[in-house]
């Protein structure tokens, strides 16, 4: 609505109409979400009688501006319209929405008609929503029967016995529909209704839904099945599992499409933890297996995600006997896809099988997979390393395989690079400075001359980390006089790296460092010829000057080497020197203050 307009005085509801009827798709979705403004404009009775039937008949539009509406109207739109009392009202417009073609409007439909069911009464349940929830089950068009699946779960446990068996015979036709999208939608909703029954009816009307919809034609639909089949087996006892469950269990594992196998190893462990541990050793342990040797790549990867979830059910003897020679034969596995999964989870096993069974076992899968063509699977072993640190300690894990790190972190992959450097803090934490100093300490330096911008970013950040470290002596020996050698290097990507360095690892130094070995040559980077390295000696002394003004000196420090520079800097000829000079000064002189 024109802002110019006093809100009385013109007609809300022609404005929107008009504003609806236009060719300009943008105006209508303005006109669609300015909803909630025109009922407030309207009052709630207008509202109700004016506003709510024309959005009932407000279906025939483009599918984003109907999803809009949707959306709208689960908002809770009631608060215009009078309250909960009249909630029931918005169910209308829902009602046409759940019935269209696009089903991203149908599925928002659906979700505001459960968000408007949770502040319906009961009363207003049974007299409004049950009615909509069976003509949309036995509409003609299976658009309306598919939208009708998800909203079961949401009013299944606030109406009468009576009702609700009412409710399973509608859900259990909606799982024998001829259409298969409506059948898929049965499966989707089933997990989430089961939630609702009591357990006699679990057993008595949920599984011989579950079961017809799991025996599908359709792999679309049986898929979907998986998930009902976790939330089944967690409300029954082991015993009903066994009896009523497992052939099921066993069908969804070896389901002769791959999509169907693929959904059983991606949800692996949390079918294990609702079958308990016995049923695990008893009957899981070769359909796992199975799943790690399939065909097709993808369910061996979604297997290979689960091992350590799924080994912690059973004892150390038996994954060394059947899953580790799985996890060998994974890591060398044809698929680079596959390696990764198991590169990202091998690390896992180390504390169920312990220091020995890891050394002997697994340590030299981790060398192989370190060793990758594939830099992810490389990447993902890294990433991993902390876990199998604190199983078998730093000193065997550092011989073993720090001559691979070492390979690594000139990798021609960057995010390889980057991944060892986040990894070096902790490895030289646990290795000590000595060793560090020998091994690891001309690496780190080469990193901030790499090619790669973030590289050398996380490089300096890994400076500032190693000086925390192994305190400030040992930086001032070690990392200040390299990295203030780079500052006179005839590249000037050297020379912003130590710009950058400093202002990285200023606030780590103390004052009398940054006095005798970091200010003069920082001072002589203010002058040099490239503005990007000036404008950040600027944000670097910034940086100085709110780190060090509480310190005895500070000040003295700001006032006689920081303050000139950045005075001088503020009437740089380059716009950006100046405004980062100006920004810095204005701190300092606050702080100096």
């Amino acid at each position: 609505m024109e802002g110019g307009f006093p809100i009385e005085d013109v007609a809300p509801i022609a404005i929107l109409m008009d504003e609806l009827r236009s060719e300009d798709v943008q105006l209508r979705l303005n006109a669609i979400h300015s909803i909630p403004t025109i009922a407030l404009a309207l009052g709630p009775d207008r509202a109700r009688d004016e506003l709510i039937p024309f959005l009932q008949d407000s279906v025939d539009d483009e599918d984003e501006v109907l999803l809009a509406l949707a959306e709208e109207l689960g908002k809770s739109f009631e608060e215009y319209i009078g309250g909960t009392e009249f909630a029931h009202l918005i169910l209308g417009p829902l009602e046409n929405l759940s019935a269209v073609e696009e089903t991203l409007v149908r599925e928002k439909a659906a979700e505001s008609i459960t968000k408007v069911a949770t502040v319906l009464s009961q009363p207003q349940i049974e007299q409004h929503y049950i009615p909509l929830l069976k003509r949309l089950s036995q509409g003609e068009w299976f658009t309306s029967r598919t939208s009708s699946a998800a909203l079961y779960p949401a009013v299944y446990a606030k109406v009468s016995p009576a009702i609700q068996d009412d409710l399973r015979k509608g859900f259990t036709s909606l799982g024998s529909d001829d259409t298969p999208m409506v059948r898929r939608a049965a499966a989707k909703w089933l997990g989430p209704l089961l939630t609702h029954f009591s357990q006699p009816h679990i057993i008595s009307d949920g599984l011989p839904i579950y079961r017809k919809l799991q025996q599908d034609e359709q792999d679309s639909v049986r898929l979907l099945t998986v998930e009902d089949l976790i939330v089944i087996a967690k409300r029954l006892t082991p015993a009903e599992i066994k009896e009523q469950l497992l052939r099921q269990i066993r069908q969804s594992i070896g389901d002769k499409s791959w999509r169907v196998r693929y959904m059983a190893a991606n949800h692996f462990n949390e079918l294990s933890e609702a079958l308990g541990v016995e049923l695990v050793r008893e009957e899981l342990i070769g359909q796992y297996v199975q799943l790690l040797k399939d065909n097709e790549a993808e369910v061996r990867s979604a297997a290979a995600t689960q091992i350590p979830g799924f080994s912690k059910l059973l004892d150390k003897e038996v994954i060394l006997a059947r899953i580790v020679p799985c996890v060998r034969d994974l890591s060398q596995d044809a698929s680079q896809h596959v390696r990764a999964a198991l590169a990202n989870q091998i690390s896992g096993l180390a504390p169920l099988l312990g220091k020995d069974a890891t050394i002997e076992h697994l340590l030299p899968l981790f060398l192989h997979l370190l060793k990758d063509d594939f830099p992810e699977v490389r990447l993902n072993i890294i990433s991993k390393l902390e876990t199998v640190n604190t199983v078998i300690g730093i000193e065997l894990l550092s011989e073993s395989l720090l001559p691979a790190i070492v390979e690594l972190a000139e990798d021609k992959s960057w995010r390889v690079r980057q991944a060892i450097i986040e990894y070096i803090p902790l490895l030289s934490e646990q290795l000590g400075k000595p060793f560090f100093d020998e091994q690891l300490g001309n690496l780190c330096m080469s990193w901030l001359g790499d090619t790669v911008y973030s590289i050398r970013e996380a490089a300096t950040v890994n400076l500032k980390k190693l000086t925390e470290v192994f305190g400030v002596d040992w930086a001032k020996a070690t990392i200040v006089p390299k990295v203030m050698g780079m500052g006179s290097h005839p590249n000037y990507l050297f020379r912003m790296t130590t710009v950058q360095a400093i202002m990285t690892i200023s606030p780590s130094l103390n004052l009398d460092i940054i006095r005798s070995d970091v200010i003069g040559p920082l001072l002589d980077l203010a002058k040099d010829p490239i503005p990007n390295i000036r404008f950040n000696v600027a944000k670097a002394l910034e940086v100085m000057a709110t780190s060090f003004v509480d310190i005895a000196d500070g000040h003295v420090f700001i006032r006689e080497l920081v303050s000139p520079t950045l005075e001088r800097l503020k009437n740089d000829p380059d716009a950006d020197v100046r405004y980062f000079a100006t920004r810095a000064l204005q701190k300092a002189v606050v702080v100096d203050t």
